[in-house]
């Protein structure tokens, strides 16, 4: 067979990275298994459970997720550099992943982040697996950036989207690339998630105050006191009504589509993959996490589209693969 190793190149995309679930599961039963992982964002969550043999596990999580239970994740930070702390999703990764370190997992595994201040494309692979999963989606504003080695770190789609270039220098001689923004149409609004959790018929008739400098200073003592309160003021400040415009996680989840999607062509382009998956989920909401399992089967119809092609191409590539020359 010789040194042939297949790279599998996971990208970014918030909740539509459920899709890569449907891809993984086709790849394998057809036969093809990556030797080489690497993913940016969600992407890495899914390609290190994956790697870690604990997919079953985070499919089981994503298909049981509903808009109730997707909001109480959202652990509200008001006085910190993100919207939302992610100490709960970190929590529910390290009941399985507590103690896994990427250099012992079976195969190779990077998930790709940013470096805060340089902007350096880092490559994580060493260390706990669950921080490198947490430095690799942590979506600036929104979640708050993760300290490894002395670096502060958050979302890697800002430098590398779909990580074709990572799989490269790996080793892997065909890459397949997963690009799950592909079709980019959806809006990245969070209201539809907290219009079931809030009842604005209830909440009170004068408009929300703007946060003052004394909660931001005090935030801890103001949310013990009003914490239910603080809840559907932050829901009407950062989100909004549907009817009155986009809130601010629509347009910072929005920019940072259309930043990713730029830089993803960029690098795809300088680097192309040997081949892409691309499933069609463009009109679901970029916070659509509890529809799992519509994601899923577009991962996996995606894959099937293409699935005789790559295996063609696998079956070439290995055959005229020269083979490793063993060490004298």
């Amino acid at each position: 067979m010789g040194d042939f190793k297949i790279g599998l190149a996971l990208g970014g995309g918030v909740a539509r990275g459920w899709a890569h679930i449907g891809v993984l599961r086709t790849l394998e039963a057809a036969g093809i298994v990556p030797d080489i992982v690497v993913g940016t964002s969600i992407g890495s969550v899914v390609g290190g459970c994956y790697v870690a043999n604990e997919l079953d596990e985070l499919e089981d999580f994503a298909r049981s997720l509903t808009r109730r239970k997707v909001l109480g994740y959202l652990d509200f930070n008001f006085a910190g550099s993100g919207l939302i702390t992610g100490q709960r999703l970190n929590d529910r990764l390290d009941i399985k992943l507590r103690d896994l370190s990427i250099e012992k997992l079976a195969r190779r595994f990077v998930a790709v982040a940013t470096e805060i201040g340089t902007g350096h494309e880092v490559w994580l692979s060493r260390g706990k697996l669950v921080d490198a999963m947490r430095a690799s989606y942590a979506l600036p504003g929104i979640f708050r950036p993760v300290e490894i080695n002395g670096r502060w770190l958050f979302d890697g789609a800002l430098v590398n989207p779909i990580p074709v270039s990572v799989a490269r220098a790996l080793g892997a001689r065909y890459v397949i690339a997963v690009n799950i923004n592909a079709d980019l149409s959806g809006r990245g609004s969070m209201a539809p998630i907290m219009s079931e959790h809030f009842d604005e018929a209830k909440m009170p008739a004068e408009p929300a105050q703007q946060p003052s400098a004394q909660m931001t200073g005090d935030a801890s003592s103001m949310l013990t006191r009003n914490g239910r309160a603080l809840k559907k003021m932050l829901q009407r400040q950062f989100f909004g009504p549907s009817d009155s415009g986009p809130g601010i996680s629509t347009v910072m989840t929005e920019a940072f589509n259309i930043v990713q999607d730029r830089i993803a062509r960029s690098r795809m382009a300088g680097d192309p993959p040997d081949a892409v998956i691309a499933p069609r989920v463009g009109d679901l909401s970029l916070f659509d996490f509890h529809r799992a399992d519509e994601m899923i089967t577009r991962g996996e119809n995606a894959t099937k589209r293409v699935l005789d092609e790559i295996q063609r191409e696998i079956e070439l590539m290995r055959r005229f693969t020269p083979r490793k020359q063993p060490a004298m």
